[in-house]
């Protein structure tokens, strides 16, 4: 089934240019599935509007061979380009705006070192596979009893937790070999892989990017075993192309939201719930029910701005039934989306699935934050941005992708009973001209939110720290994985940090860990980084941390200007 690789004109993501200027004017629903939102009133409480849609059916379904056998006879693809990245012009406040929630301080160290680690998929197995090489990775994994699944644009690979590669790389259309919708064994990209604890299931995904109608991929494996069979399923966006898919699981419902784009002037925030029963059964019926929120209306846009975060559930304490699924954007006053005050906004989904499903997606409330600026001093364009040691030239900066105002992936979800609670992070300027990652716990009881606390870890340095994620193991602590960087003797390389959860609120106080300290630098004048990292939680024990992420070594560097290698490790805080 393996032809050239099809590309479109509408491809967002890989090797990307500036982004395009464009006016975001007007709005379709999704696949013809969603209810357009109309109500410009977007009152918080119990008086915001609900945005009601309709279910649909997969566009397509079927079982496929084991894992293990496509892989083996997967053939050779062959590229034809790459097209830039579109979307809004960023505009905004250039002029910093000082961060409310600073950490300057860096404790002495006290976080353990790393556990596993070791080396995950690059850049030269795109080459290896493809005869190209893509930028950026998007490195995403999941740790589960006994694997480490890890996705990248535009391969995959799955190991043991000793790091031992079992399956891989291969690229993310072999998995859907001979699948009735074509596109899906195109590999476009923005790929994502979640274990679903509660069903002991893999799940792995991407988007199709040929067009004219899209499709949301999404296979859910028959047993536990990765390299095994998987029941294959596409969802139609219909005419959006469904940018930016991030997923998670929920008690009921496998979840995505993207940020979509019309064959025209079309955008917005596209949310899917899909029908999880039924896939991990098998069965050809399962639904999704999808809803499309108007990013061309001038009342919703500072509401999502460029996308939100589903929740994601950690840990074996399911969420209380017919509890609203929680969706987080943020929004920043110095922004390009019309922002009146820096705050957290979460939306309620809500999802019956009955004969006839019953599903609302609602805004629950604006929560107000520290200041924080999210716009980067970064020119020539507005990728360009923190220095590389020995890199003159300021279009081989690396992008800090902090003017998107969306939270870095995930929204890691706990139920500890008496609450809910939530992490998630962003990237900020946190000191003129200085990255840092601005994290947030938000809790829940009842249908109430709160942010219990928040903080901007930049500790007084000089180095930048960004590209974030967070999770939170069963006691509370959290851990925090990033990249880091300077322009003098830090090359791009990957961290930790954490905090206890007795500790001081807004504080990561337990030192810094390394990962791996970078040798070489990326020279691509798309600058291109991330555009996200994965932070998880092992099933285990719901205690170790696993971390993925990119960096450069002297050899990379010397293979490609793109040469970039991901690394995967863990990591436990004392006392659990």
């Amino acid at each position: 089934m393996k032809g050239s690789l099809r590309r479109n004109p509408r491809r967002l993501r890989l090797l990307a240019a500036a982004a395009v200027p464009a006016a975001v004017l007007a709005a379709i629903c999704a696949g013809g599935a969603s209810s357009k939102p109309t109500a410009p009133n977007v009152a918080v409480g119990s008086a915001a509007p609900h945005f009601v849609a309709k279910a649909t059916k997969a566009s397509a379904f079927d079982v496929s061979r084991p894992l293990r056998e496509l892989a083996k006879s997967a053939g050779p693809l062959m590229a034809t380009g790459l097209p830039a990245e579109r979307g809004p012009a960023i505009v905004g406040n250039k002029s910093h705006s000082a961060d409310g929630a600073l950490q300057r301080e860096l404790p002495a160290p006290a976080i353990p070192g790393p556990l596993a680690n070791f080396e995950g998929l690059s850049n030269q197995d795109n080459f290896n596979t493809f005869g190209f090489r893509v930028n950026p990775p998007d490195p995403n994994g999941e740790v589960g009893p006994n694997n480490y699944v890890e996705m990248i644009n535009l391969v995959f690979g799955i190991y043991d937790k000793s790091g031992n590669l079992l399956l891989g790389p291969v690229d993310t259309g072999t998995l859907w070999s001979g699948f009735p919708i074509t596109d899906c064994t195109d590999p476009s990209g923005d790929p994502v892989v979640m274990y679903d604890q509660f069903t002991d299931r893999w799940i792995l995904t991407q988007f199709t990017s040929a067009g004219p109608e899209y499709w949301n991929c999404v296979a859910v494996s028959t047993t536990s075993d990765p390299t095994g069979s998987y029941y294959r399923y596409a969802f139609s966006t219909g005419l959006n192309f469904p940018d930016y898919p991030k997923y998670s699981n929920w008690t009921d419902s496998y979840v995505i939201t993207t940020r979509e784009f019309g064959p025209t002037v079309e955008y917005g925030i596209g949310v899917y719930a899909l029908e999880k029963s039924k896939m991990v059964d098998g069965d050809p019926g399962a639904r999704d029910v999808s809803f499309f929120i108007d990013g061309n209306d001038p009342a919703l846009l500072p509401l999502v701005g460029d996308g939100l975060l589903p929740g994601d559930v950690d840990g074996k304490q399911k969420p209380k039934t017919d509890t609203a699924i929680p969706l987080v954007g943020t929004q920043d006053d110095g922004g390009p989306y019309g922002a009146t005050f820096d705050a957290l906004n979460i939306w309620d989904l809500n999802v019956k699935w009955r004969s006839t499903p019953i599903a609302s997606l609602s805004l629950n409330s604006q929560l107000p934050t520290a200041a924080f600026d999210s716009i980067f001093p970064c020119a020539p364009t507005s990728r360009d941005c923190l220095p590389q040691p020995g890199i003159t030239d300021p279009s081989r900066y690396l992008d800090i992708l902090s003017y998107r105002q969306r939270p870095t992936f995930r929204l890691a979800y706990r139920n500890f009973k008496a609450y809910e609670t939530m992490v998630t992070n962003q990237s900020v300027e946190a000191l003129p001209g200085v990255a840092g990652v601005r994290w947030y716990e938000i809790r829940r009881t009842g249908s109430t939110y709160s942010l219990y606390q928040q903080g901007t870890y930049a500790p007084n340095d000089g180095v930048h720290r960004w590209m974030g994620s967070i999770a939170m193991d069963k006691k509370g602590d959290m851990g925090l994985g990033y990249s880091v960087v300077n322009g003098i003797d830090v090359f791009p390389g990957i961290r930790y940090t954490g905090r206890l959860a007795a500790d001081a609120a807004g504080q990561m106080t337990l030192g810094e860990g390394t990962i791996i300290n970078g040798t070489g630098v990326q020279t691509t004048t798309n600058s291109r980084w991330g555009d996200y990292t994965d932070m998880t939680v092992d099933p285990v024990d719901d205690c170790t941390f696993w971390y993925v992420n990119e960096y450069y070594t002297a050899a990379g560097q010397a293979s490609s200007p793109a040469g970039w290698q991901t690394r995967i490790a863990s990591f436990k805080l004392p006392g659990c």
